[in-house]
C-alpha cells in the first residue's frame, strides 16, 4: 500500500482551502446577488431556486456518475482527490449559506469579487492535479483533446452553457450578464494560477559573439541555451542567434550578460505561457 507522502498531504490542504474559499464565495457573494454558478454547481442552483433543495447535496448527488467515468479515464489519484473537493466544496457551499452574512448588495461588486475568489478557489484546487468534479472533470477530459487549449478557458465555456439555460428560465438576463463578467474573472485568475506562476521568457540573441553569451547564461542563470546559424537578409553576413528560455525575473540579468558582450546584438525577448523542461514543467504534466 502506498505511503501518505508530505505532497498528498499539502494537495489536501490546497484542496480544502481551495473548497472554503468557493464555498464562501458562493455563499457570501454570488448566490445572494442571483449570480448564478457554472457547471453542476450552477444546475444545483437553478433547482434550489425552484424546489428550494439544498444545493450542495444536489451537487454531491449529481456528481456520481462522472467520477465513475472520470475513474477509468484519469486515474485513481484523481478520481480520490477530486471525490474529496467535491466533497469540500458540497460542504462548505452549505455550510456557509447557514450563515446570514452578505458582503454586498452591489451586483457588479459582487461579480468581480465572486470572479477573484471563485477563481482563487478553483485554481488552488486545480494546481494540486484535482477537480470539485462536475464540469471540471469533463473540461479535463476535453483539454486531453485539444490541449491547445486553457483549462479555464475550456471551463468558462461549459459554464456558459448553463448561464444560457438560467436566463431562459428565469429571465433574468442582468443576472446573465453579471454572471459573465464572473465566469471571466475567474477563468482568468485559473488561467493565473495554473500558468502564469511558470510564465518565461524565450529570449532570441542575434550576435557576433555567441559562445561567450551562451557560456555566461548558463553560468550565471544556471540556463542552458542553443546557439543556431543566420545570415542577415541585408548584408548577408554571418551571425549567431542564441536561443534560451528564462524567468521574467532573469530577463534583466541577461540583457547585461549580453550588452557586456556584445552591445550591437540584436534581442528579442517574447513572453511564454509555458516551457517544459529542465527547470521549467514536467513535459508529461496534463492540466
Amino acid at each position: 500500500m502506498k505511503r501518505i507522502t508530505w505532497e498528498d498531504v499539502r494537495a489536501m490542504l490546497l484542496i480544502t482551502l481551495g473548497c472554503a474559499i468557493l464555498g464562501a464565495s458562493f455563499a457570501f457573494l454570488t448566490f445572494p446577488n442571483n449570480i448564478v454558478s457554472g457547471g453542476l454547481t450552477g444546475i444545483a442552483q437553478i433547482i434550489n431556486l425552484l424546489t428550494d433543495l439544498p444545493v450542495g447535496v444536489m451537487v454531491f448527488v449529481m456528481n456520481i456518475p462522472l467520477f465513475f467515468v472520470a475513474w477509468k479515464k484519469m486515474g485513481l489519484r484523481f478520481v480520490i482527490f477530486s471525490f474529496v473537493g467535491m466533497a469540500l466544496s458540497s460542504l462548505f457551499i452549505d455550510l456557509f449559506s447557514l450563515v446570514d452574512l452578505v458582503l454586498t448588495n452591489d451586483t457588479l461588486l459582487a461579480s468581480v469579487y465572486g470572479g477573484l475568489t471563485r477563481g482563487l478557489g478553483a485554481g488552488l484546487v486545480y494546481h494540486v492535479g484535482a477537480t470539485c468534479g462536475g464540469s471540471d472533470i469533463g473540461a479535463r477530459l476535453l483539454r486531453r483533446k485539444v490541449p491547445h487549449v486553457n483549462f479555464g478557458t475550456i471551463s468558462l465555456a461549459l459554464d456558459a452553457c448553463v448561464v444560457v439555460a438560467f436566463a431562459i428560465i428565469f429571465h433574468r438576463f442582468d443576472s446573465a450578464m453579471y454572471t459573465i463578467i464572473t465566469m471571466f474573472v475567474a477563468a482568468r485568475v485559473v488561467n493565473l494560477i495554473l500558468y502564469g506562476l511558470t510564465n518565461a521568457g524565450v529570449c532570441h540573441i542575434i550576435t557576433t559573439k555567441p559562445k561567450p553569451i551562451a557560456q555566461e547564461i548558463n553560468g550565471t542563470l544556471g540556463r542552458g541555451a542553443t546557439i543556431l546559424e543566420g545570415e542577415g537578409a541585408y548584408s548577408s553576413e554571418q551571425r549567431f542567434i542564441v536561443l534560451c528560455a528564462v524567468r521574467r525575473q532573469q530577463v534583466p540579468t541577461l540583457k547585461k550578460i549580453v550588452s557586456v558582450w556584445d552591445e550591437n546584438a540584436f534581442v528579442i525577448v517574447s513572453e511564454s505561457h509555458e516551457v517544459f523542461g529542465k527547470n521549467f514543467l514536467n513535459i508529461t504534466r496534463i492540466d
